[in-house]
């Protein structure tokens, strides 16, 4: 289960899913998420941008989860 202390670099290289998940914020917080936070925690990113933190905790844990089931 992915959780608040993830890095967003081991989420995205142990899932690569999770990038399609991430692609979205590039607009939202007006950078490229992989560009600029890969060394930052889920915590850390939610944390620095106000973002709802459980929802993208959600997001992430339903894309590995259906990725696991369509294995």
């Amino acid at each position: 289960m992915i959780s608040k202390e993830n890095k967003i670099l081991d989420l995205v290289s142990d899932y690569p899913q999770t990038e399609e998940i991430f692609k979205p914020y590039d607009e939202i917080i007006g950078k490229c998420v992989m560009c600029n936070h890969l060394f930052e925690t889920v915590g850390e990113f939610s944390e620095m941008y106000g973002l709802d933190m459980e929802e993208l905790l959600e997001k992430l844990n339903k894309a590995v989860k259906h990725s696991k089931t369509q294995a």
